[in-house]
């Protein structure tokens, strides 16, 4: 890669726009996967955005030796009236990797994100659905053939919802199944998940799972007779015959809530993920081990992991059974 040092790069009036093009150049071996490379993209456009009107210039005009700290702390301060904490947080530490970057290159003699704040991001707390048999009355219900339609599709329904309780699977990951992912012998069936970065997984079909699974591909023959399913055929379908979609997953999900009577029992800001969320805190409540839940969810970091293991922690709880003030409160409520 062509390296400047850093009088070179100011003599020559490197622009932004250019050290922004050679950082990405620069990450093309990390293979980052398609939503992170956009991610990227969009944090460094937006504060160059804001970085533009704040020096009164295009954004292809900015010379790279013009933003510093006073320029980016305006930058992000513009930033932050329009975004939550957590973009900001993303979009600061999105500037620091290309700082540090420009730094190793000697584009820039320092890193000026330190003179920059940033938001404390609170702790992300898991969002299982409420109620303690919310999972047993959304199947139970669904096997009953509860959600209406107009064209109904029950066992894709059932087979949707089942999976997604029963693995943990995000929404892109279920979307990205194939027929082939599903594969081994009986009693030892596994399901191959394509996660974030395009980081791959195994996750553990249980028979009455994949008895689920096989009412559903019944019922697909039955509905698109002929149909060709190749192993990289879409796994679970829309009503058409094509592979189900974002908004369709997700007005399908809402709809069986609806159905089973547990619309007031899914979280706020959760949907598709509150499934998710129940999987893993059922496993936490179970006894699995943080690194067993970071498998499974397909977490890149345990931190992730380790807070369902802490919400749901029975040392924690026969730790504050055992305070003295709840022998007395038990005491009074006893009435002895």
């Amino acid at each position: 890669m062509r390296t400047l040092p850093c009088e070179a790069a100011v003599s020559t009036g490197l622009s932004l726009y250019t050290a922004i093009e050679e950082f990405f150049l620069a990450r093309r071996p990390r293979k980052d996967s398609q939503n992170t490379h956009a991610a990227y993209r969009r944090d460094l456009q937006q504060v160059t955005t804001a970085l533009a009107h704040h020096l009164d210039c295009a954004p292809a005009d900015i010379a790279l030796s013009r933003v510093d700290a006073r320029s980016l702390r305006a930058a992000f301060g513009a930033y932050a009236d329009t975004h939550a904490k957590s973009s900001l947080a993303r979009a600061w530490s999105t500037w620091n990797q290309f700082f540090t970057f420009c730094v190793s290159e000697g584009y820039v003699t320092g890193n000026p994100m330190g003179a920059v704040d940033r938001p404390r991001v609170p702790e992300r707390q898991p969002k299982p659905l409420g109620g303690e048999q919310s999972p047993e009355r959304l199947l139970q219900a669904l096997a009953q053939g509860a959600r209406q339609a107009r064209d109904p599709w029950p066992e894709r329904d059932f087979a949707v919802i089942a999976t997604l309780l029963l693995t943990g699977l995000r929404s892109a990951e279920l979307l990205q199944l194939n027929v082939g992912d599903v594969s081994g012998r009986s009693g030892e069936r596994r399901l191959r998940v394509r996660g974030k970065g395009d980081s791959a997984r195994s996750v553990p079909v249980e028979p009455a799972l994949h008895t689920v699974l096989e009412t559903y591909r019944v019922s697909r023959e039955q509905r698109f007779p002929g149909e060709s399913v190749g192993e990289r055929s879409a796994l679970f379908l829309d009503r058409k015959g094509n592979r189900l979609r974002r908004g369709a997953l997700q007005y399908l999900v809402r709809s069986c809530y609806r159905e089973a009577g547990l619309h007031d029992q899914v979280p706020q800001g959760a949907l598709v993920h509150a499934l998710r969320h129940t999987f893993a805190t059922r496993l936490a409540e179970d006894g699995a081990s943080a690194g067993e839940i970071m498998r499974l969810l397909g977490h890149s970091s345990i931190t992730a992991s380790q807070s369902y293991i802490a919400v749901t922690s029975r040392a924690e709880r026969e730790a504050a059974r055992a305070n003295r003030t709840y022998h007395s409160l038990n005491n009074i409520v006893d009435g002895d």
